[in-house]
């Protein structure tokens, strides 16, 4: 069993798309463990993004995803983390094929950073650490 990370990003809040996502990973058969809607800090989202502090995309990042409320899921099933990427389709959304998360719903905004509806996992090292930040209660 493998778990992953997925967040629904500010936009995707904001658009009321919450459903249809939450909707898209049920349908897929993934089990949601754990959700909840917050507004993240600064702090959490420094640890977060860590690997990508100094890069010129990062402050336009934290601002955006600290401009709304966020939804945070874990996921659980075999293959997940793969699955969801996969389900969630190309972090560009101009690109995104048809039928994915980002290829349905999302569209290039024009702004300093991408506006990409979602967030998921790209390891299970990165699930594990991503999971604490948003879960700590769920810390094994």
């Amino acid at each position: 069993m493998e778990r992953t990370l997925i967040l629904v990003k500010p936009d995707g809040v904001k658009r009321n798309l919450v459903g249809e996502v939450l909707s898209r990973v049920e349908n897929k058969g993934y089990q949601i463990t754990a959700l909840k809607m917050l507004s993240v800090d600064r702090s959490l989202l420094v640890t977060h993004y860590a690997e990508h502090e100094g890069k010129p995309f990062f402050e336009p990042l934290v601002e955006f995803m600290m401009s709304g409320p966020i939804v945070a899921i874990v996921a659980e099933r075999n293959r997940v983390i793969e699955g969801f990427r996969k389900l969630a389709g190309a972090t560009d959304p101009t690109i995104a094929e048809p039928g994915t998360i980002r290829g349905d719903l999302a569209r290039d905004q024009g702004t300093k950073v991408v506006q990409n509806i979602v967030h998921g996992s790209d390891s299970p090292e990165s699930a594990d650490r991503e999971i604490n930040i948003f879960f700590p209660e769920l810390s094994k």
